[in-house]
């Protein structure tokens, strides 16, 4: 009982990080209908960008962490301005392929800068492990959820009642309308690109926190996609639902079928649960079901 539970608490803490990576994919796809193939390389780059800040500059949390989503931020900018706005108006494979050009290339910086294999952020959080029944949970688990879920009830309101949340929605469903009420879309696609950095960045400091940086932190991008593919590409909500089954299934899978399977399997089941989706549902538990007629 005390395994199942412990694999249960931690399995939905870290889908829902899962869950808050995948919400920049969403934001980006809802604005621009990109799909962005460098959200794995985007938490990595952001990972390591902070480790070179508090290990290797001995910068204080203070000012390691603003400088870290300073970083996120100034990164959305850039890949927005500089290689997707020159594309807008061309075929949206060649969007998907200049993220996926993105991404080779982030992948390519993190290797030249940080050569090293793993790395391990600083102790964030206390190390007294919290006793829930019969289950004893790190307490990195319950941070990521919580702030997780904190900073999903932030951007909430945000879509809701700002002014560039509200644009940053109507474009998603109508880009010429948001014209026509003289908004920059190119300013929202913007805004969507740092929004997506700075959870990337976020989500990749807590499942740091949790199991070190390696250069696997690549396929925790590969893994909220799945998020992504489950939920809706275009729901929020879907998003946050998806996360925690993603993950509980992830954990519970790799407690319970690694002996009898092998090591591996832990990996694979997000990549599982997307071709049943595809096949079953493709359009996600809370995605917008489009019908074209010809």
């Amino acid at each position: 009982m005390a395994e199942l539970l412990q694999y249960t608490i931690t399995g939905i803490a870290v889908g829902m990080v899962y869950a808050l990576i995948a919400l920049g994919f969403a934001l980006i796809w809802k604005s621009s209908s990109v799909a962005n193939l460098a959200l794995g390389q985007l938490v990595l780059i952001s990972s390591w960008f902070t480790y070179g800040m508090l290990v290797q500059a001995k910068l204080p949390y203070w000012l390691g962490f603003p400088l870290t989503i300073l970083f996120a931020i100034f990164l959305g900018w850039v890949i927005e301005r500089f290689t997707l706005r020159p594309l807008i108006a061309q075929p949206i494979l060649s969007l998907i392929t200049v993220t996926l050009g993105v991404a080779y290339f982030l992948e390519g910086v993190v290797t030249f800068i940080w050569p090293m294999s793993v790395g391990a952020l600083p102790r964030l959080f206390p190390q007294e492990p919290v006793h829930i029944g019969p289950a004893v949970v790190s307490q990195e688990y319950i941070w990521a959820a919580v702030i997780s879920l904190i900073l999903f009830g932030l951007l909430s309101l945000f879509f809701k009642y700002h002014k560039m949340g509200i644009a940053m929605r109507a474009t998603a469903d109508d880009q010429l309308a948001v014209q026509a009420c003289a908004i920059p879309v190119t300013s929202v696609f913007s805004v969507s690109w740092i929004f997506a950095c700075i959870v990337a960045a976020v989500g990749g400091v807590l499942i740091s926190s949790i199991g070190g940086i390696t250069h696997g932190l690549v396929e925790t991008g590969l893994k909220s996609f799945s998020v992504v593919i489950l939920g809706g590409l275009d729901s929020f909500v879907g998003c946050m639902v998806a996360g925690p089954i993603i993950g509980l299934c992830e954990n519970l899978g790799g407690g319970y079928l690694t002996p009898l399977i092998g090591p591996g399997i832990k990996d694979i089941i997000p990549f599982i649960i997307i071709i049943i989706v595809m096949i079953i549902k493709p359009y996600g538990l809370f995605g917008e079901t489009r019908i074209e007629r010809i």
